[in-house]
């Protein structure tokens, strides 16, 4: 039987190259929400927290603007994943010893149990499907979504919103004075 994303793929009209990979960026996102919705249920932890886990895990010690970097998040968004994890005893901020203003972050009993644990998240479904891809394919894959990521923080983030036409508020004359 087919899976039911493969279904809908071939009765989508055609919207052109860049509507058809925006829709396709925005299943993943989706199905990346609803696992960490699961993972959280299953395991007390969604998939953005494991994901802090795991690097934590990889780099013991690593400093929250270390991590922020390597996750590709700003720093405050980070601040609120962390205290969430803090609180339940996953993960341990120390001080650092050579400068007592940054903190370093280390897994606690419990975050070293979850970073052990290698079945029913999201990152075991993506090891799967990465086993089964030509190396290649992967490599490009990576790079193009570098690249719409970056170009997105750039172009996105340096730009002011822009009001469309008939939303705008009336503006006001300007003062003479």
């Amino acid at each position: 039987m087919a899976h039911p994303a493969s279904r809908r793929a071939t009765t989508t009209p055609r919207i052109g190259p860049v509507l058809e990979f925006m829709r396709r960026l925005w299943a993943v996102n989706h199905a990346l929400d609803s696992a960490s919705k699961r993972m959280a249920r299953r395991l007390g932890v969604t998939g953005p927290q494991r994901l802090v886990i795991r690097m934590i895990g990889r780099f013991p010690g690593i400093s929250a603007g270390a991590l922020a970097e390597i996750l590709h998040s700003h720093p405050s968004t980070l601040t609120g994943v962390l205290l969430r994890l803090q609180r339940r005893g996953l993960v341990v901020r120390r001080s650092d010893r050579a400068d007592g203003r940054r903190a370093l972050l280390e897994l606690g009993t419990r975050g070293r149990a979850l970073d052990r644990l290698r079945g029913g998240t999201a990152e075991a479904v993506v090891r799967r499907v990465l086993r089964r891809a030509d190396r290649r394919e992967v490599a490009a894959t990576a790079r193009l979504l570098e690249t719409v990521a970056g170009e997105l923080e750039s172009s996105l983030a340096s730009r002011p919103a822009r009001r469309r036409s008939g939303s705008a508020r009336p503006r006001r004359p300007a003062r003479r004075g």
